[in-house]
Protein backbone atom coordinates (compact mmCIF):
# COMPACT_ATOMS: atom_id res chain seq x y z
CA UNK A 1 0.00 0.00 0.00
CA UNK A 2 1.14 3.30 -0.72
CA UNK A 3 0.80 7.22 0.96
CA UNK A 4 -0.07 9.58 -1.32
CA UNK A 5 -1.28 13.09 -1.41
CA UNK A 6 -2.81 15.10 -4.03
CA UNK A 7 -1.71 19.19 -4.77
CA UNK A 8 -2.69 20.99 -7.88
CA UNK A 9 -0.31 24.35 -9.25
CA UNK A 10 -1.15 27.43 -9.04
CA UNK A 11 0.18 27.67 -12.56
CA UNK A 12 3.59 25.54 -14.39
CA UNK A 13 6.91 26.12 -13.77
CA UNK A 14 9.39 27.17 -16.31
CA UNK A 15 12.98 28.16 -16.22
CA UNK A 16 13.06 32.33 -17.60
CA UNK A 17 16.07 34.61 -18.18
CA UNK A 18 15.87 35.93 -15.23
CA UNK A 19 15.72 32.58 -13.26
CA UNK A 20 13.93 30.13 -11.68
CA UNK A 21 10.14 30.49 -11.64
CA UNK A 22 9.02 27.40 -9.62
CA UNK A 23 4.97 26.87 -8.65
CA UNK A 24 3.63 25.06 -6.07
CA UNK A 25 0.44 23.99 -4.72
CA UNK A 26 -0.11 26.84 -3.01
CA UNK A 27 -0.95 27.74 1.09
CA UNK A 28 -0.11 30.63 3.63
CA UNK A 29 1.78 32.29 0.96
CA UNK A 30 1.36 32.69 -3.23
CA UNK A 31 4.25 30.47 -3.71
CA UNK A 32 5.28 28.68 -0.37
CA UNK A 33 8.42 27.13 -0.06
CA UNK A 34 9.29 25.49 3.01
CA UNK A 35 13.44 26.15 2.10
CA UNK A 36 15.07 27.55 -1.11
CA UNK A 37 18.76 28.29 -1.02
CA UNK A 38 22.35 26.91 -1.81
CA UNK A 39 24.08 24.05 0.15
CA UNK A 40 27.49 25.95 1.38
CA UNK A 41 29.53 22.27 0.44
CA UNK A 42 28.02 21.29 -2.82
CA UNK A 43 30.21 18.46 -4.02
CA UNK A 44 29.87 17.10 -0.25
CA UNK A 45 25.78 17.68 -0.31
CA UNK A 46 25.75 15.98 -4.12
CA UNK A 47 27.93 13.00 -2.90
CA UNK A 48 25.44 12.83 0.11
CA UNK A 49 22.28 13.00 -2.24
CA UNK A 50 23.67 10.62 -4.42
CA UNK A 51 23.68 8.56 -1.78
CA UNK A 52 20.79 8.37 0.17
CA UNK A 53 19.60 7.97 -3.65
CA UNK A 54 21.56 5.11 -3.89
CA UNK A 55 20.44 3.27 -1.01
CA UNK A 56 17.07 3.63 -2.26
CA UNK A 57 17.52 1.91 -5.66
CA UNK A 58 19.47 -0.79 -4.10
CA UNK A 59 18.47 -4.17 -2.59
CA UNK A 60 20.82 -5.45 -0.32
CA UNK A 61 19.21 -8.89 -0.19
CA UNK A 62 18.69 -11.21 -2.89
CA UNK A 63 19.54 -8.12 -5.58
CA UNK A 64 17.44 -7.76 -8.36
CA UNK A 65 16.69 -4.47 -10.46
CA UNK A 66 16.61 -1.49 -8.70
CA UNK A 67 14.33 -0.29 -6.44
CA UNK A 68 12.51 2.64 -6.09
CA UNK A 69 14.16 5.99 -6.04
CA UNK A 70 12.12 8.00 -3.58
CA UNK A 71 13.82 10.22 -0.79
CA UNK A 72 11.63 11.88 1.65
CA UNK A 73 12.76 15.22 2.15
CA UNK A 74 11.95 17.11 5.22
CA UNK A 75 12.43 21.05 6.53
CA UNK A 76 12.61 21.89 9.83
CA UNK A 77 13.59 25.28 11.15
CA UNK A 78 17.09 25.07 11.33
CA UNK A 79 17.47 21.61 9.56
CA UNK A 80 17.18 19.41 6.33
CA UNK A 81 16.54 16.21 6.19
CA UNK A 82 16.96 13.87 3.19
CA UNK A 83 15.77 9.91 4.09
CA UNK A 84 15.71 6.95 2.49
CA UNK A 85 15.12 3.43 2.69
CA UNK A 86 16.97 0.46 0.55
CA UNK A 87 14.11 -1.67 -1.72
CA UNK A 88 14.57 -4.69 1.24
CA UNK A 89 13.88 -2.54 3.81
CA UNK A 90 17.19 -3.16 5.50
CA UNK A 91 19.17 -0.28 5.30
CA UNK A 92 17.90 3.53 6.51
CA UNK A 93 19.93 6.49 5.11
CA UNK A 94 19.74 9.92 5.91
CA UNK A 95 21.23 13.10 5.48
CA UNK A 96 20.54 16.00 7.71
CA UNK A 97 22.48 19.40 6.58
CA UNK A 98 23.14 21.66 9.62
CA UNK A 99 22.79 25.50 9.56
CA UNK A 100 26.34 25.63 8.74
CA UNK A 101 25.47 23.74 5.52
CA UNK A 102 22.85 25.94 3.84
CA UNK A 103 22.59 29.68 3.29
CA UNK A 104 18.80 30.36 3.08
CA UNK A 105 16.34 29.87 5.29
CA UNK A 106 13.75 27.73 6.69
CA UNK A 107 11.34 30.15 5.99
CA UNK A 108 8.07 27.38 6.59
CA UNK A 109 8.24 23.52 7.48
CA UNK A 110 6.81 20.25 5.59
CA UNK A 111 8.11 16.83 4.11
CA UNK A 112 8.14 15.28 0.66
CA UNK A 113 9.08 12.91 -0.94
CA UNK A 114 10.15 12.98 -4.85
CA UNK A 115 11.92 10.26 -7.65
CA UNK A 116 15.31 10.66 -7.94
CA UNK A 117 15.20 9.87 -11.59
CA UNK A 118 18.83 9.93 -13.94
CA UNK A 119 18.95 13.38 -15.01
CA UNK A 120 18.94 14.26 -11.27
CA UNK A 121 21.33 11.75 -10.37
CA UNK A 122 23.74 13.11 -13.71
CA UNK A 123 23.63 16.50 -12.62
CA UNK A 124 24.85 15.70 -8.82
CA UNK A 125 27.58 13.39 -9.73
CA UNK A 126 28.93 16.35 -11.72
CA UNK A 127 28.68 18.79 -9.31
CA UNK A 128 32.21 19.60 -7.57
CA UNK A 129 34.95 22.41 -6.63
CA UNK A 130 33.08 25.83 -5.83
CA UNK A 131 30.31 24.98 -8.48
CA UNK A 132 27.39 26.00 -6.63
CA UNK A 133 24.18 24.10 -5.79
CA UNK A 134 20.59 25.43 -5.00
CA UNK A 135 17.46 23.80 -3.83
CA UNK A 136 14.18 24.41 -3.44
CA UNK A 137 12.15 22.21 -1.62
CA UNK A 138 8.25 22.70 -1.34
CA UNK A 139 5.25 20.63 -0.27
CA UNK A 140 5.27 18.49 -4.18
CA UNK A 141 8.41 19.22 -5.42
CA UNK A 142 12.12 19.19 -5.08
CA UNK A 143 14.26 21.47 -7.23
CA UNK A 144 18.29 21.03 -7.72
CA UNK A 145 19.91 23.82 -9.79
CA UNK A 146 23.64 23.16 -10.85
CA UNK A 147 25.28 25.81 -13.62
CA UNK A 148 24.15 23.44 -16.05
CA UNK A 149 20.42 23.00 -15.55
CA UNK A 150 17.63 22.59 -12.96
CA UNK A 151 16.24 19.80 -12.46
CA UNK A 152 12.35 19.94 -11.12
CA UNK A 153 11.10 15.97 -9.29
CA UNK A 154 8.03 15.78 -8.34
CA UNK A 155 5.66 13.82 -5.76
CA UNK A 156 5.29 10.42 -5.98
CA UNK A 157 3.39 7.84 -3.67
CA UNK A 158 5.39 6.80 -0.77
CA UNK A 159 6.11 3.33 -0.54
CA UNK A 160 4.06 1.36 2.28
CA UNK A 161 7.09 -0.63 3.45
CA UNK A 162 8.80 2.80 3.72
CA UNK A 163 6.14 3.79 6.69
CA UNK A 164 6.25 0.61 8.49
CA UNK A 165 10.00 1.29 8.36
CA UNK A 166 10.19 4.63 10.02
CA UNK A 167 7.78 3.46 12.57
CA UNK A 168 10.60 0.95 13.48
CA UNK A 169 13.49 2.33 12.92
CA UNK A 170 12.76 5.33 14.86
CA UNK A 171 12.20 3.19 18.49
CA UNK A 172 15.02 0.80 17.74
CA UNK A 173 17.57 3.68 17.47
CA UNK A 174 16.15 5.25 20.59
CA UNK A 175 17.90 3.04 22.28
CA UNK A 176 21.31 3.95 20.58
CA UNK A 177 24.45 5.38 22.74
CA UNK A 178 27.46 6.09 20.89
CA UNK A 179 30.33 3.63 20.78
CA UNK A 180 33.01 5.24 19.08
CA UNK A 181 34.56 7.44 17.53
CA UNK A 182 36.88 7.34 14.30
CA UNK A 183 38.86 10.04 12.23
CA UNK A 184 38.14 10.26 8.46
CA UNK A 185 41.95 8.66 7.34
CA UNK A 186 41.20 5.76 9.66
CA UNK A 187 37.28 5.46 8.55
CA UNK A 188 38.44 5.11 5.26
CA UNK A 189 40.82 2.47 6.03
CA UNK A 190 38.53 0.34 7.46
CA UNK A 191 35.77 0.69 4.80
CA UNK A 192 38.13 -0.40 2.41
CA UNK A 193 39.04 -3.41 4.90
CA UNK A 194 35.73 -4.52 4.58
CA UNK A 195 33.91 -7.80 3.04
CA UNK A 196 32.78 -7.07 -0.18
CA UNK A 197 28.46 -6.53 -0.82
CA UNK A 198 27.73 -10.51 -1.47
CA UNK A 199 29.09 -11.30 2.12
CA UNK A 200 26.27 -11.68 4.54
CA UNK A 201 27.98 -12.36 7.51
CA UNK A 202 27.65 -10.84 11.12
CA UNK A 203 30.96 -9.15 12.57
CA UNK A 204 31.49 -7.17 15.83
CA UNK A 205 33.42 -4.15 15.65
CA UNK A 206 35.37 -3.29 18.75
CA UNK A 207 37.00 0.41 18.98
CA UNK A 208 40.53 0.14 19.29
CA UNK A 209 43.20 3.30 19.60
CA UNK A 210 41.85 5.81 16.42
CA UNK A 211 40.87 2.94 14.55
CA UNK A 212 37.96 0.11 14.82
CA UNK A 213 38.99 -3.80 14.92
CA UNK A 214 36.69 -6.57 13.55
CA UNK A 215 35.68 -9.51 15.47
CA UNK A 216 33.65 -12.78 14.98
CA UNK A 217 31.74 -12.13 18.46
CA UNK A 218 29.87 -9.81 20.54
CA UNK A 219 31.63 -7.97 23.28
CA UNK A 220 31.06 -5.53 25.92
CA UNK A 221 31.31 -2.13 24.18
CA UNK A 222 31.06 -3.68 20.81
CA UNK A 223 28.94 -2.77 17.51
CA UNK A 224 27.00 -5.34 15.19
CA UNK A 225 27.86 -5.24 11.77
CA UNK A 226 25.94 -7.35 9.57
CA UNK A 227 26.36 -7.27 5.92
CA UNK A 228 29.66 -4.93 6.25
CA UNK A 229 28.78 -4.22 2.13
CA UNK A 230 26.05 -2.33 2.88
CA UNK A 231 28.13 0.43 3.91
CA UNK A 232 29.34 1.37 0.34
CA UNK A 233 26.91 3.60 0.12
CA UNK A 234 29.25 5.71 2.29
CA UNK A 235 32.12 5.66 0.42
CA UNK A 236 31.47 8.48 -1.83
CA UNK A 237 31.05 11.28 1.43
CA UNK A 238 34.53 10.21 2.71
CA UNK A 239 36.80 12.42 1.24
CA UNK A 240 34.90 15.04 2.83
CA UNK A 241 34.02 13.76 6.14
CA UNK A 242 36.14 14.38 9.24
CA UNK A 243 34.99 12.02 11.36
CA UNK A 244 32.92 8.65 11.60
CA UNK A 245 30.65 7.77 14.41
CA UNK A 246 29.60 4.64 15.53
CA UNK A 247 26.11 3.82 17.39
CA UNK A 248 24.32 1.28 18.90
CA UNK A 249 22.57 -0.81 21.73
CA UNK A 250 23.81 -2.17 24.87
CA UNK A 251 25.86 -6.10 23.92
CA UNK A 252 27.31 -8.67 26.21
CA UNK A 253 28.75 -11.44 25.56
CA UNK A 254 26.60 -14.13 23.52
CA UNK A 255 24.05 -11.01 21.99
CA UNK A 256 22.12 -11.65 19.06
CA UNK A 257 22.76 -9.42 16.32
CA UNK A 258 21.54 -6.29 17.12
CA UNK A 259 21.05 -3.00 14.64
CA UNK A 260 23.70 -0.18 14.42
CA UNK A 261 24.17 3.03 12.87
CA UNK A 262 27.34 4.37 10.75
CA UNK A 263 27.37 7.94 10.58
CA UNK A 264 29.88 10.33 7.95
CA UNK A 265 30.18 14.23 9.99
CA UNK A 266 31.52 16.67 7.60
CA UNK A 267 30.90 19.81 10.47
CA UNK A 268 27.76 21.26 7.23
CA UNK A 269 26.07 17.68 7.28
CA UNK A 270 26.00 14.20 8.23
CA UNK A 271 25.23 11.15 6.43
CA UNK A 272 24.30 8.06 8.21
CA UNK A 273 23.56 4.47 7.34
CA UNK A 274 21.50 2.65 9.91
CA UNK A 275 21.38 -1.39 9.67
CA UNK A 276 19.01 -4.25 10.34
CA UNK A 277 20.53 -6.98 12.44
CA UNK A 278 20.65 -9.14 9.37
CA UNK A 279 20.56 -8.66 5.78
CA UNK A 280 17.80 -10.75 5.45
CA UNK A 281 15.96 -8.61 8.16
CA UNK A 282 13.96 -5.68 7.06
CA UNK A 283 13.33 -3.06 9.38
CA UNK A 284 9.50 -3.53 7.93
CA UNK A 285 8.94 -6.39 10.11
CA UNK A 286 10.90 -5.68 12.91
CA UNK A 287 7.84 -5.69 15.66
CA UNK A 288 10.38 -3.41 18.23
CA UNK A 289 7.12 -0.80 18.24
CA UNK A 290 3.97 -3.05 19.49
CA UNK A 291 4.51 -3.35 22.98
CA UNK A 292 4.41 0.29 22.54
CA UNK A 293 1.68 0.47 20.80
CA UNK A 294 -0.49 -2.28 22.89
CA UNK A 295 -1.71 0.50 25.20
CA UNK A 296 -5.13 1.50 25.50
CA UNK A 297 -4.97 5.14 25.88
CA UNK A 298 -2.04 5.12 23.01
CA UNK A 299 -4.33 6.14 20.30
CA UNK A 300 -5.50 8.98 22.46
CA UNK A 301 -2.34 10.23 23.87
CA UNK A 302 -0.91 10.41 20.55
CA UNK A 303 -3.72 12.75 18.93
CA UNK A 304 -2.69 14.87 22.04
CA UNK A 305 0.77 14.83 21.72
CA UNK A 306 0.66 15.18 18.16
CA UNK A 307 -1.47 18.76 18.19
CA UNK A 308 1.67 19.89 20.75
CA UNK A 309 4.40 18.97 18.26
CA UNK A 310 6.65 21.41 17.87
CA UNK A 311 9.28 22.48 14.86
CA UNK A 312 12.42 22.75 16.99
CA UNK A 313 15.38 20.34 15.83
CA UNK A 314 14.57 17.66 18.34
CA UNK A 315 11.13 17.11 20.46
CA UNK A 316 11.59 17.69 24.12
CA UNK A 317 9.98 14.55 25.58
CA UNK A 318 9.77 16.02 29.03
CA UNK A 319 8.59 19.33 28.08
CA UNK A 320 5.99 17.32 25.91
CA UNK A 321 4.71 15.67 29.14
CA UNK A 322 4.41 18.48 31.11
CA UNK A 323 2.48 20.06 28.38
CA UNK A 324 0.28 17.02 27.76
CA UNK A 325 -0.10 16.55 31.60
CA UNK A 326 1.27 12.90 30.85
CA UNK A 327 4.04 10.75 32.37
CA UNK A 328 7.09 10.16 29.93
CA UNK A 329 6.46 6.52 29.18
CA UNK A 330 3.03 7.48 27.88
CA UNK A 331 4.68 10.74 25.98
CA UNK A 332 6.77 7.58 24.20
CA UNK A 333 4.72 5.26 23.20
CA UNK A 334 2.49 8.34 21.78
CA UNK A 335 5.95 9.28 19.47
CA UNK A 336 5.82 5.37 18.47
CA UNK A 337 2.37 5.53 17.82
CA UNK A 338 3.09 8.97 15.61
CA UNK A 339 5.88 6.88 14.13
CA UNK A 340 3.54 4.30 12.37
CA UNK A 341 2.88 7.44 10.36
CA UNK A 342 5.92 8.81 9.64
CA UNK A 343 5.46 11.79 11.76
CA UNK A 344 8.30 11.03 14.37
CA UNK A 345 11.69 9.95 13.56
CA UNK A 346 14.97 9.98 15.92
CA UNK A 347 18.41 11.38 15.68
CA UNK A 348 20.64 9.03 17.16
CA UNK A 349 23.77 11.81 17.15
CA UNK A 350 21.43 14.79 18.84
CA UNK A 351 19.63 11.84 21.14
CA UNK A 352 16.18 13.28 20.63
CA UNK A 353 13.22 12.75 18.49
CA UNK A 354 12.46 14.85 15.80
CA UNK A 355 8.96 16.05 13.42
CA UNK A 356 7.96 15.04 9.93
CA UNK A 357 4.72 16.25 8.06
CA UNK A 358 2.78 13.36 7.25
CA UNK A 359 -1.00 12.76 7.56
CA UNK A 360 -1.33 11.28 11.03
CA UNK A 361 -3.82 7.74 10.15
CA UNK A 362 -4.62 6.07 13.57
CA UNK A 363 -5.76 3.22 11.84
CA UNK A 364 -2.05 2.70 10.35
CA UNK A 365 -0.83 0.67 13.71
CA UNK A 366 -3.12 -1.63 13.51
CA UNK A 367 -3.59 -2.65 9.75
CA UNK A 368 0.53 -2.77 9.44
CA UNK A 369 1.01 -4.84 12.56
CA UNK A 370 -1.08 -8.69 12.41
CA UNK A 371 0.17 -9.31 15.63
CA UNK A 372 -1.42 -6.28 17.39
CA UNK A 373 -5.11 -7.01 15.84
CA UNK A 374 -4.15 -10.72 17.14
CA UNK A 375 -3.49 -9.73 20.53
CA UNK A 376 -6.57 -7.49 20.66
CA UNK A 377 -8.62 -10.37 19.47
CA UNK A 378 -7.41 -12.44 22.10
CA UNK A 379 -8.28 -10.28 24.79
CA UNK A 380 -11.85 -9.20 23.63
CA UNK A 381 -12.14 -13.28 23.37
CA UNK A 382 -10.89 -13.55 27.24
CA UNK A 383 -8.05 -15.84 26.32
CA UNK A 384 -5.84 -15.12 28.69
CA UNK A 385 -5.52 -16.40 32.41
CA UNK A 386 -3.46 -14.30 34.41
CA UNK A 387 -1.16 -16.37 37.32
CA UNK A 388 1.31 -14.13 38.79
CA UNK A 389 4.23 -13.20 36.21
CA UNK A 390 2.94 -16.12 34.04
CA UNK A 391 -0.90 -16.39 31.87
CA UNK A 392 -2.30 -18.82 29.54
CA UNK A 393 -3.03 -17.38 26.19
CA UNK A 394 -5.85 -20.20 24.59
CA UNK A 395 -5.14 -19.44 20.84
CA UNK A 396 -7.27 -21.73 18.59
CA UNK A 397 -7.24 -25.09 20.05
CA UNK A 398 -3.82 -24.94 21.97
CA UNK A 399 -2.88 -23.55 25.27
CA UNK A 400 0.54 -21.12 26.01
CA UNK A 401 2.74 -20.08 28.40
CA UNK A 402 3.78 -16.47 28.88
CA UNK A 403 6.14 -15.84 30.99
CA UNK A 404 7.32 -12.05 32.76
CA UNK A 405 10.97 -11.25 32.39
CA UNK A 406 12.55 -9.12 35.04
CA UNK A 407 13.68 -6.87 32.35
CA UNK A 408 9.73 -6.10 30.79
CA UNK A 409 10.38 -8.48 28.48
CA UNK A 410 8.62 -12.05 27.75
CA UNK A 411 9.14 -15.32 27.11
CA UNK A 412 6.27 -17.94 25.24
CA UNK A 413 5.81 -21.31 24.26
CA UNK A 414 4.37 -20.51 21.09
CA UNK A 415 6.53 -21.68 17.45
CA UNK A 416 7.16 -17.64 16.92
CA UNK A 417 8.85 -17.06 20.15
CA UNK A 418 10.97 -20.37 19.75
CA UNK A 419 11.64 -19.47 16.22
CA UNK A 420 12.73 -15.47 16.84
CA UNK A 421 13.35 -15.88 20.81
CA UNK A 422 12.09 -12.13 21.56
CA UNK A 423 14.89 -10.69 18.43
CA UNK A 424 11.38 -9.96 16.33
CA UNK A 425 9.56 -8.02 18.53
CA UNK A 426 6.73 -9.99 21.16
CA UNK A 427 4.68 -12.67 19.64
CA UNK A 428 0.40 -11.90 19.44
CA UNK A 429 0.27 -13.71 22.94
CA UNK A 430 2.28 -11.99 24.80
CA UNK A 431 1.21 -8.69 23.75
CA UNK A 432 -2.33 -9.71 24.82
CA UNK A 433 -0.89 -10.64 28.51
CA UNK A 434 0.66 -6.84 28.37
CA UNK A 435 -2.59 -5.14 27.38
CA UNK A 436 -4.39 -7.42 30.09
CA UNK A 437 -1.59 -6.54 32.71
CA UNK A 438 -1.98 -2.90 31.61
CA UNK A 439 -5.81 -3.09 32.52
CA UNK A 440 -5.35 -4.63 35.57
CA UNK A 441 -2.81 -2.25 37.24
Amino acid sequence: MNAVQTYRYLQPSALRTAGLDLQTSGGPAANPRFFSGFLTTPAAAAAGLLAVAEVARTRYHQPVSPASLDPVVTGSRNRLRFESFSGCCGVYARMDVVPAGFDGEVVGHGTTNVDVNPPLREALARVGGIEPLHLAVGPDDLTVSTMEAAVVERKVPLPGRWMRGFAEVHVLTAGFEPRAEVPATEAAAFLRRLPGGSDRSVLWAVPAGRTLRLTSRPAPGAVCLAGAGRLAALRGLLRHARILRVYGPTVRTGSPAVPSTWELDTGSLRLSLTLSPEPYRGFSGEGAALLALAGDEVIDDAELVGALLSWDPTIDVGALAEAAGLPDDRVRAALAQLGTAGRVGYDVADAGYFHRVMPHDAGRAERDNPRLVGARTLVEQGAVRRDGDHATVRSGDEDYRVRRLPDGGFTCTCRWWAKHQGQRGPCKHALAVSMVAEVTA
